[in-house]
């Protein structure tokens, strides 16, 4: 490829994005600034958290800016170096854009990789990636469940919820997963392990908090929050005594032009609970022991990381909106190169 597709965020959603928010556009292969590279994309990760990225509001990152690139995760390979740490053909992976080439400098996220150990380079942007790591730190560090506690997951079947839910099951925790549809909840209990799941569609809040309460009579001790909405509505009036909610994603509310938030607080105060905003970044300098222990578990058959990988640069819209369907089976990924 001698050119450089890129797709720009052309204009801001207002809700729900539609093709017109963005273009593909082609331009030239850029050269490496002093001290950075280029790096050629090969496969780059589609998350809920670039919704909110596309907004003009005040966030943990800045707004794309209009006419830039789509913000993303990449993992691909050095197709030119001004920096003599990274040489010609390495794999790395970084925080870059959805487009053919990106460019890196110093000082960024950019990191070598380890292609051959893993089956696919697609595996850094899942299980040994933010989505593994998230689960991994959102759990372990931030949660500390103890064995015997109840775990309740929503998105459970989502590429963080599913591995939140196995990870759960190794340390001991009985689990419960909530998922939209027969199919998802199928693949909580036969794939991933769970002791129990609950299909929110469909009900109102009285049939949800019946559902959760009948699976969890005790109480639940740790919500990993990934809805947000009704669904969080609902949770809090099953949480258990110093119960910890992990509040790691709102997808529910990512394309709503009226935020729902959360109306019963006082479930929280009554029930001396603890919200606790959770972003992977804050674990950064710890990714190296965290990736260590999710490949040891992948190894010995403990965990399960799916992937639905996309083909086609041309077609990231219509990939991107599969996280808002709800169509994806596993950890969304586009494929460009």
């Amino acid at each position: 490829m001698d050119q450089n597709r890129r797709f720009l965020l052309a204009r801001r959603p207002d809700g729900e994005p539609v093709p017109e928010d963005f273009s593909l556009v082609t331009q030239a292969i850029p050269t490496p600034p002093p001290g950075g590279l280029v790096v050629r994309n090969h496969y780059a990760s589609l998350d809920p958290a670039q919704r909110g990225w596309m907004d003009d509001t005040e966030s943990y990152m800045p707004p794309i800016p209009l006419g830039d690139p789509v913000r993303a995760t990449t993992v691909g390979v050095v197709h030119a170096s001004d920096n003599p740490d990274f040489a010609v053909g390495q794999w790395v992976m970084g925080l870059n854009a959805l487009e053919d080439y990106s460019v890196a400098v110093p000082g960024g996220f950019t990191m070598p990789i380890a292609v051959d150990a893993v089956a696919s380079p697609s595996n850094y942007l899942s299980a040994l990636g933010a989505v593994g790591l998230t689960a991994y730190f959102g759990l372990k560090e931030v949660a500390k469940p103890q064995p015997g506690e109840t775990l309740l997951v929503s998105g459970a079947a989502g590429a963080v919820g599913s591995a939140v839910g196995q990870i759960g099951k190794i340390m001991g925790c009985r689990v419960i997963g909530i998922a939209g549809g027969p199919d998802k909840c199928r693949r909580l209990l036969d794939d991933y392990g769970f002791d129990a799941a609950i299909d929110y569609r469909g009900k109102d809040h009285a049939a949800l908090v019946t559902e959760i309460t009948a699976a969890a009579p005790d109480g639940v001790n740790v919500v990993f929050e990934n809805v947000g909405g009704a669904v969080l509505e609902a949770e809090v009036y099953t949480l258990a005594r110093n119960a910890r909610i992990v509040l790691c994603g709102l997808i529910s509310e990512y394309n709503a032009t009226e935020k729902h938030g959360l109306q019963n607080l006082w479930q929280i105060l009554a029930r001396r609970a603890t919200i606790h905003g959770f972003l992977i970044a804050d674990y950064a300098h710890r990714f190296a022991e965290g990736g260590a222990q999710m490949a040891q578990w992948l190894s010995e058959g403990k965990l399960r990381a799916d992937e639905d990988v996309q083909q086609g640069l041309e077609n990231a819209y219509d990939a991107f909106m599969r996280l808002f369907s709800g169509a994806n089976t596993g950890k969304l990924v586009l494929k460009i190169a």
